[in-house]
């Protein structure tokens, strides 16, 4: 029996095909030594004799078998390459992409598992799988997957959501979170644990510190002037309401229109440029975190650690390049212990 299928797509991100193939080969080398079962799979592709991915590279695998079956294996789809939500339903609609659809509502309506990352979540989602699921795909595409189907629990903070059969992944190197949540899964936590190690695989939990808030604008214009004024106030923030008059909208209509855009609260959205901000100050200048929690408007620096472990899931101090986190240590003493 088969344990994976990697259905592949034409214009596919290289670097998620390949590192889906690398760790699958990596685990059935780890296999052997760590006395566990070897996992095996096979490549599909819509595209013969040879699909080309994104970058000009190239690939070769099996066609698709123009009539499929539900089966055991784990059917896996790498990052179909998209870069904005706006490419999404030209993408959809292209024979190969549909033929792919097919082949995944026919594997996942009989219960059988599948994992996407990615763009490639776009697909579950035009097979009707994500109907009442919960899912994660890349941070900037979340929103448009949201609307696409209202149905679907949308989390764009997690890197990771399984949901029975079904498990998605955020963005394109997100994959090699995805495989090492399936070889967890399907085959222990030692070969798992072994093929991360080997790779040098950190673990992630969430997205979150990776979001960038101007990208959620994604051509709207209300958004992308919110994020700037925001940016710019810093860190004197007017408040919503003014936000609001400022644009010459309703708070009403600020907050759908962020809802729309960002899939968050227009507070989420405030407190994302605020983090954004802070981050970039403790990556690139030699300002204590009391400095950097005042120049976003925190009251103090323990009022900004709470907030980037709630949200980002780490400390300021994780955010420091070494030679400024000595520094840092220094200049702070005692009250670095309390992160």
């Amino acid at each position: 029996m088969v344990d994976f299928t990697v259905l592949i797509l034409s214009g596919a991100y290289p670097s998620s095909v390949a590192v889906t193939l690398d760790m699958l080969s990596a685990a059935a080398a780890m296999a052997e030594r760590l006395g566990v079962a070897k996992p095996s799979w096979r490549t599909y592709a819509i595209a013969q004799p040879e699909t080309r991915l994104g970058n000009g590279l190239s690939i070769q695998a099996q066609p698709l078998p123009k009539e499929v079956s539900a089966d055991r294996s784990t059917w896996i789809v790498p990052g179909l390459g998209l870069e904005n939500p706006s490419d999404v339903a030209s993408r959809l609609a292209h024979p190969d992409a549909q033929r792919a659809i097919e082949a995944l509502g026919v594997q996942g309506r009989a219960g059988g598992a599948i994992a996407a990352s990615c763009s490639a979540v776009f697909l579950l989602q035009a097979a009707g799988l994500l109907v009442g699921r919960k899912a994660t795909t890349s941070w900037w595409l979340a929103p448009a997957l949201q609307r696409l189907e209202p149905r679907c629990t949308v989390d764009a903070d997690r890197m990771v959501v399984a949901d029975g059969a079904l498990v998605t992944a955020g963005a394109a190197l997100a994959q090699t979170d995805l495989m090492l949540h399936l070889l967890r899964t399907r085959f222990g936590v030692a070969l798992a644990d072994a093929v991360s190690r080997v790779l040098l695989i950190d673990g992630r939990q969430n997205q979150a510190p990776f979001v960038l808030p101007t990208m959620f604008a994604n051509g709207n214009e209300l958004i992308a002037k919110l994020t700037a004024r925001i940016d710019s106030a810093l860190p004197n923030l007017p408040s919503i309401s003014e936000l609001a008059a400022e644009l010459c909208v309703s708070e009403r209509t600020l907050s759908r229109h962020v809802r729309a855009a960002t899939g968050r609260s227009t507070l989420a959205l405030l407190q994302s440029v605020r983090l954004n901000k802070a981050r970039t100050l403790l990556e690139t200048s030699k300002l204590t975190v009391e400095q950097v929690a005042e120049r976003v408007g925190y009251g103090d620096a323990t009022a900004l650690r709470r907030m980037m472990r709630k949200v980002v899931g780490a400390t300021p101090r994780q955010f420091r390049p070494s030679t400024f986190a000595a520094s840092d240590g220094r200049s702070r003493g005692a009250t670095e212990s309390s992160e």
